[in-house]
């Protein structure tokens, strides 16, 4: 294994052990008594119905012809009080969108080695950036309760940026704003599609990591490098050996 100046890092799957569960009717539930926390009646199987449809309707506005586009569930949120004629500010759908998210989770932890893994590459100097497709309203919230919001040097979510992996415009929002030469760069992911396909359309070297959670779709994508299982202890010691 070669060094680099840079890794990149998806999160979900990679440094997060996470679960989540959005079919049960208990969940919908739950969630609807946050709407009605803030004034809106939802009767919880509409509320399902409701949220799925236009999530759906948002992702066909939404969608470019050779992108992977991501939408903002903030949007959808917004719409869903709307249709029940209540205007919500920005502080009521964070609100809502984090008991959705607390409501959904059955488990968010970080393997073990993710902390002593970016602390490590943050000691030599190396650049740790995070590339993670999903929603701002829910990460950024769980990075800072997981503790490791301030090991990376910057953090690029999908949510925000409007394309989502393996789409190269979401690589090189990155890349044109870190100024990164790809050759320098690792991108280290479970996902063979997302994250190791779109890494190697921009030209970057890719680590895959085949764990549990891991798609069990098998693509014909040849990574630079592999590793049977989730183990990022020794992943850490093949980095750490690479700079000797």
């Amino acid at each position: 294994m070669k060094e680099y100046e840079n890794y990149i890092f998806d999160l979900y799957g990679t440094l997060v052990d996470i679960h989540t569960d959005e079919w049960k009717t208990s969940f919908w539930k739950k969630v609807s008594q946050i709407f009605l926390v803030h004034g809106t009646e939802y009767d919880p199987l509409k509320l399902k119905e409701n949220y799925f449809s236009l999530t759906e309707e948002l992702e066909k506005k939404k969608k470019k012809k050779g992108h992977h586009i991501e939408i903002d569930l903030m949007e959808v949120f917004k719409e869903l009080y709307r249709l029940k004629g209540v205007t919500a500010d920005e502080k009521m759908l964070r609100d809502t969108m984090e008991g959705f998210r607390k409501f959904s989770l059955t488990h968010l932890r970080l393997y073990a080695g993710t902390r002593e893994l970016l602390k490590m590459l943050k000691r030599n100097n190396k650049g740790v950036y995070l590339l993670s497709n999903a929603q701002e309203v829910f990460t950024m919230k769980e990075l800072k309760d997981l503790g490791i919001a301030d090991d990376f040097d910057d953090i690029f979510i999908s949510s925000l940026v409007g394309y989502k992996k393996p789409d190269p415009c979401f690589f090189k929002t990155l890349i044109e704003a870190r100024h990164l030469d790809v050759r320098e760069c690792l991108m280290i992911g479970n996902d063979l599609y997302c994250d190791i396909k779109g890494a190697m359309d921009v030209s970057m070297d890719a680590y895959y990591i085949h764990s549990k959670l891991s798609p069990k779709e098998r693509y014909d994508v040849k990574p630079t490098y592999l590793q049977e299982g989730m183990d990022l202890e020794a992943l850490k010691r093949k980095i750490e050996r690479s700079f000797r």
